[in-house]
């Protein structure tokens, strides 16, 4: 069990590597990346500080983005603080029975539209960045590489009202609440699956080969 009021702890390392083409070379896999996976059963007793959520975000923010446009915004409620309560009122079911445990909860919000006046007084909306939903995802792949570096899990999901979470924040039309994470320190012997639950998540990835559309050293 971690220590309560502790950030950091020390990631699981090994050593990862992916064959090359040609099967003459290896090249080192990050460790952070190989190891990382989605918790669902966090220590109910682990805390994050301020200082710590700070770090992820800033993590978060130093992602690229089309135009350096940074269309990103971010609820972040540490258990027990009145954020964390509004989120988890708003989590369906499914994900009410382990993202509460917790220590942090983050709301992931994307830059759609930019208010504009028209010449009649009524507003229009105009696209702010075709990129925005993608361009998040990247600022929130940053933290989650982050987060495992101080030994955290990250489960990002969507099973949750955003239309509640958009209101309960009076979020304006122009951004959209997309996804919402759950971060923490993985609890017990088999931290994919939550308490009473079956395992929501697993390892198994699609190999190279299979993820490759067209590469001239695969033989297009």
């Amino acid at each position: 069990m971690a220590p309560a009021g502790s950030a950091l702890h020390t990631p699981m390392m090994r050593n990862h590597t992916t064959a090359t083409p040609d099967g003459l070379a290896t090249v080192p896999l990050l460790d952070l990346l190989a190891n990382r996976f989605s918790a669902s059963d966090f220590d109910p007793h682990h805390e994050l500080d301020a200082a710590a959520v700070d770090v992820l975000l800033d993590a978060a923010r130093r992602a690229p983005s089309a135009g350096n446009s940074q269309p990103w915004s971010f609820i972040a409620g540490r258990r027990g603080d009145r954020v964390h309560d509004a989120l988890v009122r708003h989590l369906a079911p499914s994900t009410r029975m382990w993202a509460p445990r917790a220590a942090l909860l983050i709301a992931n919000l994307a830059h759609r539209y930019i208010d504009t006046d028209t010449a009649g007084g009524t507003e229009e909306l105009i696209e702010y960045s075709e990129f925005a939903h993608y361009d998040l995802g990247q600022a929130v792949a940053h933290l989650t590489v982050q987060a495992a570096s101080m030994g955290l899990s990250v489960h990002q999901f969507r099973a949750f009202d955003r239309d509640a979470v958009a209101a309960e924040f009076e979020v304006p039309t122009t951004w959209e609440v997309v996804t919402m994470a759950a971060i923490g320190y993985p609890h017990g012997d088999s931290p994919r699956v939550p308490a009473g639950g079956h395992a929501s998540s697993t390892a198994d990835r699609r190999s190279v080969a299979d993820v490759t559309w067209a590469a001239a050293a695969h033989g297009f």
